[in-house]
């Protein structure tokens, strides 16, 4: 009887399980046994595994062979585990030398060529792996860049299941001839568009966008067609400081798991930006999955922006699921095989016309084709609850012909970037030791004993309350507005000035 053992790690969302994966060959009938809650990809490692054995040109063991994932009350899934199983199979048949293997994590898919294939997740496969105390991985040749990219980790890098025989010290006869299979992966969506230097006017709007990236904020944006939403939407992340370090590794991690990271590029160090079409579903907007779930758009824009162009054309089962991610900056997807936590602390952008038809804003509202009722159902789909949690409510007035002809633009991306960045510093020195790194992130509570004896500033949010024009949480929010507005400033607690001006940016045009 012969036992091999190795190991792999089993990702649940961001978090990595490491499992021990042991082979043992015993005299017996025939025959091929995985257990320990494999999901149906990993059943199948079965064929693939004895495939890739044969063509590598190894015997198969003629033995009852008994492959054991432990811990076995931990469900696994999809088909990183390959390399692992295999390993271990072909130590218990003494093809490679036992010792040693068990603190070794393998991961990949075996083709039945016995080729490596890069597998989603290596990153935070690794991560985990190095925080469980393990320092040698074994990865296909294609994800080699990605697990480099965890400190503290010695990587082995192998196009095929051969290579990975003889790093172990085992012996074959022919070493079969076959190229490492590279990651075929969608572009990491990190893409800019523009300089804030070509919208033209717009003041009331830009002044907002800054103050956003500078505490973190959600926007809504309303306005004509062709007034500059879009433009100003997609201009956010140009001026939003690089992610710190932890950042990086986290937002990385998302899009490992996706399938969207390069790591060609290194670790994603810009916010990312996502801009879902409206035809979206639930399951693409936060992520699903029948067994696993994947993330979706709001964790692929973690740390980044969200930019729901549009957004009364969504669904509003869509809007609604924005509503729990926006609150508590995480999701928690259960599904058939197992909840998977995702990190979704995102900018929200959302822009909208005031009517269907768009011209209910031009020309005192003469234009507008638009019945009541069809503008109620319109804007009706952004829900009160989903407002209350956005910060920033602006309406974006048309262009005018004076603004076009003056052909003077205004600031471009780097200055208002090195304002934010500036704004951002002094809320982290505050907030310094807290976990909070954005005024956005703030309770209203902990603000206001922040406020100490300049709390007497909040009459006005005060008398909005009585009056039941500002719900309690839209208080709070007006409350980091200001504070936001402080930063910019250079003051170190916000005056009455901030607060009127924070409550101006939520309650503008009476959209929030």
């Amino acid at each position: 009887m012969g036992l091999g053992t190795t190991a792999a790690v089993a990702l649940a969302g961001l978090a990595g399980h490491v499992v021990e994966v042991q082979a043992q060959l015993a005299a017996s009938v025939p025959g091929f046994t995985l257990v320990g809650l494999p999901d149906t990809a990993l059943h199948e490692s079965r064929e693939r595994v004895r495939a890739a054995v044969l063509s590598t040109g190894i015997p198969w063991p003629n033995r009852k062979i008994t492959v054991n994932l432990s811990p076995a009350s931990l469900r696994k899934a999809g088909s990183s585990f390959d390399l692992a199983v295999a390993v271990a199979v072909l130590a218990g048949s003494r093809v490679v030398p036992a010792a040693g293997l068990e603190r070794v994590v393998h991961l990949g898919e075996l083709g039945l060529d016995g080729r490596l294939q890069p597998v989603r997740g290596v990153l935070p496969a690794v991560a985990a792996a190095v925080a469980a105390g393990y320092r040698d991985v074994v990865v296909p040749a294609g994800d080699a860049a990605e697990a480099r990219l965890v400190p503290g980790v010695r990587v082995q890098g192998a196009a095929s299941l051969a290579e990975v025989v003889l790093l172990h010290g085992g012996e074959l006869e022919h070493v079969p001839d076959v190229e490492a299979v590279r990651p075929v992966r969608q572009p990491v969506a990190r893409r800019v568009a523009g300089d804030l230097a070509d919208v033209v006017g717009q003041a009331q709007a830009r002044m907002a966008l800054e103050v956003a990236a500078a505490g973190g904020h959600h926007l809504l944006l309303v306005g004509p067609p062709g007034a500059g939403k879009t433009m100003l939407a997609a201009r956010l992340p140009g001026i939003l400081p690089d992610l710190t370090a932890a950042e990086a590794v986290e937002v990385t991690s998302v899009h490992s798991v996706a399938g969207t990271f390069d790591p060609g590029d290194g670790l994603v160090t810009r916010p990312p930006f996502e801009d879902p079409h409206h035809t979206a579903t639930p399951a693409a907007i936060v992520g699903g999955g029948s067994q696993v779930a994947r993330p979706g758009a709001v964790s692929r824009a973690h740390r980044g922006v969200l930019m729901l162009d549009e957004a009364p054309e969504f669904p509003s089962r869509v809007l609604e699921t924005l509503r729990q991610p926006l609150e508590a900056g995480e999701l928690v997807l259960h599904r058939s095989g197992g909840a998977a936590r995702y990190p979704a602390r995102f900018q929200l952008v959302l822009t909208a016309n005031p009517c269907p038809c768009g011209m209910a804003s031009l020309n005192k509202g003469f234009d507008c084709s638009c019945t009541p009722t069809a503008k109620r159902r319109y804007f009706g789909r952004l829900s009160g609850p989903l407002l209350d949690r956005v910060d920033l409510q602006v309406e974006v007035a048309p262009v005018t012909r004076a603004d076009r002809l003056s052909g003077t633009s205004g600031e471009g991306s780097a200055r208002v970037a090195a304002r934010v960045a500036a704004a951002r510093g002094a809320a982290r020195e505050r907030l310094s030791g807290t976990g909070w790194t954005t005024n956005a992130e703030v309770p209203g509570s902990w603000l206001r004993e922040r406020l100490g004896p300049e709390r007497r500033v909040l009459g006005q949010v005060e008398q909005m309350i009585d009056r039941g024009t500002l719900t309690l949480r839209g208080a709070d929010r007006v409350l980091r507005v200001a504070w936001t507005l402080a930063d910019l400033g250079g003051r170190t607690v916000p005056d009455s000035t901030d607060v009127a001006a924070a409550v101006a940016l939520r309650t503008r045009g009476n959209h929030g």
